[in-house]
């Protein structure tokens, strides 16, 4: 167990000198914390610092509460998972028959994905006062783009739609029924469903990078979050969350089973699945937001990390400590190797790829990646041909700018609007 320790310190150590990393890291083996990291502040503007008490936002690690409260409901007989969905939606939610609740479950109902850079969702629509039935015709209810069934793919939509399937069935609110189901049962005193208004004790800010400054996240409207995140944790309650699944508490065996169950992709429910160490995990990225969490139950491991800013790569930190508690050697962390280019080859990458959303801007001599009209400026340097990473965040695979044979150059796949 020590070696796994040094082995561990000596990891994160060199990790967390190349990275500015505000938030928590902890590794729980066998009851015992093998490591924890606590760096950054909680609140800059005050001077709070991070501690292993501070509440974050989960992102999309809040999946797996929503598909676990699917499942009680299934295990009361109060919804078929293998029915239609829109047998469990208000009348003015009903969306194509064809879909059912696993495949809101597993990222297979094939609806429209409006979480693109064409729509103006973000730092658009998500700013505005929340109304469910008018977030629902405007982004949810819309023709299937692929038959139910057929395809793995990851939408927040098909959670948004279990969280009011939960209201529906339930009659409570989605942050009642968690809280009276889950969270009071398991003693998470210190997991909530944020509102966006609420006042939270010990909540961290999200914080972002705007060239070289930190800034406070663009803001959203965490209503519109419901069932896919919004929800709040400390690694305290996310380890007593870990032994309920660790130990099957609150379900039947046919219930986790199910929950557990593999589907394309390696898709369960809320979690993924990863045949090489037989675990689970699942991340979280949002504006500000890292976070991951990953389960082995057989050897009673539990990986928490919960970042308020967008330093780190959570999933290479993440499989990297998996790694090393394997006995699996990892590389020594690094950063992309800069390329140096001058002014006049820099200038030509830049230029509008889409409008108000994806542009390539010179600035002093840098190169950024100017997103929401404007507002948020994220440099980038050039580390090969076309290639180019983020200055401040652990990017695993560096962003492509794409020349073809007549000189038009792509970004994210939108070619660069030309000059008049």
């Amino acid at each position: 167990m020590l070696g796994l320790q040094v082995k561990l310190e000596a990891y994160m150590n060199q990790y967390m000198d190349l990275w500015d990393f505000y938030g928590v890291i902890q590794v729980i083996k066998k009851g015992e914390v093998l490591f924890e990291k606590t760096d950054g502040y909680a609140n800059i503007e005050f001077g709070v610092e991070n501690d292993i008490n501070t509440r974050f936002s989960l992102a999309s690690v809040s999946k797996q509460f929503t598909a676990f409260a699917i499942m009680l409901l299934y295990e009361k007989n109060m919804l078929d998972i293998d029915k239609p969905a829109r047998l469990y939606l208000p009348a003015a939610l009903k969306i194509d028959e064809s879909i059912t609740v696993h495949h809101l479950l597993s990222h297979t109902s094939g609806l429209y994905n409006f979480t693109t850079f064409e729509n103006d969702f973000f730092a658009g629509y998500n700013r505005l006062d929340y109304s469910r039935d008018d977030f629902f015709q405007r982004y949810i209810n819309k023709q299937p783009q692929k038959p139910a069934g057929t395809v793995y793919e990851y939408n927040n939509a098909n959670y948004n739609l279990l969280a009011w399937i939960i209201e529906h069935v339930s009659g409570e609110r989605y942050e009642d029924f968690l809280r009276s189901q889950i969270f009071l049962p398991l003693d998470m005193v210190n997991s909530a469903v944020d509102d966006g208004c609420k006042v939270i004790k010990n909540r961290a800010c999200n914080y972002v990078k705007d060239f070289e400054t930190t800034i406070k996240a663009p803001y959203y409207n965490e209503k519109f979050s419901i069932g896919a995140g919004a929800i709040i944790s400390n690694c305290e309650d996310l380890y007593k969350w870990y032994t309920c699944l660790r130990d099957q508490k609150m379900l039947s065996e046919k219930g986790y089973a199910r929950f557990f169950n593999e589907n394309i992709n390696e898709y369960c429910y809320g979690l993924e699945y990863h045949r090489n160490y037989g675990s689970y995990s699942h991340g979280g990225d949002h504006l500000g937001i890292c976070t991951f969490t990953k389960y082995f139950f057989d050897e009673d491991i539990c990986i928490l990390i919960l970042s308020n800013n967008e330093a780190i790569n959570q999933y290479r930190l993440g499989n990297n400590i998996a790694d090393i508690l394997q006995g699996v050697d990892v590389d020594v962390p690094t950063k992309h190797k800069e390329l140096p280019l001058n002014e006049r080859k820099l200038q030509e990458y830049c230029g509008t790829y889409l409008k108000d959303k994806i542009e390539i801007e010179l600035l002093g001599g840098k190169l950024y990646f100017t997103r929401f009209s404007g507002n948020l400026h994220i440099e980038l340097y050039p580390v090969g041909e076309g290639k180019f990473a983020r200055r401040y965040f652990d990017q695993i695979n560096p962003y492509s700018i794409v020349e073809d044979e007549n000189g038009n150059m792509s970004f994210f796949g939108y070619e660069k609007t030309p000059v008049n």
